[in-house]
């Protein structure tokens, strides 16, 4: 009788226990650390790619015109303003040219002088020549020695030699003047083309060094744009190519440009690649120098290219590549993708085949040993 109310209780309590621990391991493997991971897909689709590559820069002069002095000096007068409008050759500043103007005047009186005694020099050339000329003759007469002839003719060279002197001294002194003249003259300041004022970095009074930067003209059709790409997605970026420019100060207007090159040398602490992109047509009024735009360049069109949604792309062990469904199982299979388009595809260069089923969103991190399960949807995931 005990044994039979025994085993009548061992069975009542493994009767109770199964049930449980079936629910238990189920709600393990259905919800669990060990139940399957709710994935969204995607298929490797042939379709037209029309990639965008968007980047940020800032308006910069094309052609800048720093104007400064080329000898130290001290600043007199500064004539303009930033943003004045200026002509070619009109006088933008003068530096002070102290006892400048009293040596010109001494080095002009000294090149008068010098042709004063270049006259005195010619007239007396012109008499030894005479006299060398008539004592050749008297000489043929023989009314005069041959020595007499030899002192005119002596006469004569010592003539040549001062007067070839005295050119060389006029050119000398008027070297001098032309020189102290350009030097004076370089102490104005002129517009080297008609612009805009764009910077004054000096003021009357200042003491300037040869070379130094004092009035910025720019020239006002002539402004482009310094932008920066990601180096990520700037594949394609080439010379050429359409762009939209948008100015920060007229967000919802739109102006059409194109990139006038690409820059050899990239940034390689923001990991951009850097380009110049021009206006298509003159901007007016002229948006201000540093002003930040947004753009957009639309690379080729690629006609028949495997896409996949960048969002499959993930990063591991430093490779890209996608998780890849196969027989129900993940695998991650690495890719090489081309340039992306606005509406969130990728190229796929190698990796993937049309048909293949990728993974696009999952609710958490995935390794190659998780079991997935394909849902429509996953609360907060893209649509």
């Amino acid at each position: 009788m005990k044994f039979t109310a025994v085993s009548r209780r061992t069975l009542g309590l493994i009767a109770v226990a199964i049930p449980i621990v079936a629910l238990f391991i189920y709600v393990v493997i259905r919800s669990g650390p060990m139940a399957p991971v709710s994935v969204t897909t995607s298929s490797v689709t042939m379709r037209e790619l029309k990639p965008q590559i968007a980047g940020v820069g800032t308006v910069e002069a094309r052609y800048a015109h720093r104007v400064g002095p080329i000898t130290p000096g001290r600043l007199l007068r500064v004539e303009v303003q930033p943003g004045d409008p200026v002509e070619a050759g009109q006088i933008l500043a003068e530096l002070d040219p102290v006892d400048l103007d009293q040596r010109l005047d001494a080095l002009r009186a000294a090149a008068d002088r010098a042709e004063a005694a270049l006259s005195e020099l010619e007239a007396r050339h012109a008499f030894a020549a005479s006299q060398a000329d008539r004592y050749e003759k008297l000489f043929t007469a023989h009314v005069v020695s041959e020595e007499q002839v030899i002192t005119k003719r002596q006469e004569l060279r010592i003539a040549e030699s001062a007067l070839n002197a005295g050119h060389k001294e006029i050119a000398r002194a008027r070297a001098d003047v032309r020189a102290v003249e350009r030097q004076r003259d370089s102490l104005i300041l002129r517009a080297p083309v008609d612009g805009i004022v764009a910077a004054r970095t000096a003021d009357p009074g200042t003491t300037v060094v040869a070379g130094q930067s004092v009035i910025e003209v720019i020239e006002p059709g002539e402004v482009w744009l310094n932008a920066r790409f990601d180096q990520v997605s700037a594949n394609g970026l080439v010379a050429g190519l359409p762009a939209v420019i948008e100015l920060r100060s007229r967000e919802g207007e739109f102006f059409g440009g194109e990139v006038v090159r690409v820059e050899p040398k990239a940034d390689p602490v923001t990991e951009e690649t850097v380009a110049k992109v021009a206006f298509a047509e003159e901007v007016e009024p002229l948006p201000p120098l540093g002003e930040i735009v947004h753009l957009t360049v639309h690379l080729p069109v690629r006609k028949a290219a495997f896409a996949i949604p960048s969002a499959a792309l993930r990063r591991v062990d430093h490779v890209i590549g996608v998780w890849k469904v196969v027989d129900g199982d993940i695998e991650f299979v690495p890719v090489r993708t081309g340039p992306t388009d606005l509406q969130g595809y990728v190229q796929v260069l190698d990796g993937l085949q049309v048909g293949d089923v990728v993974v696009l969103y999952s609710e958490t991190t995935l390794t190659a040993r998780t079991r997935i399960r394909e849902v429509e949807a996953l609360p907060g995931a893209a649509p």
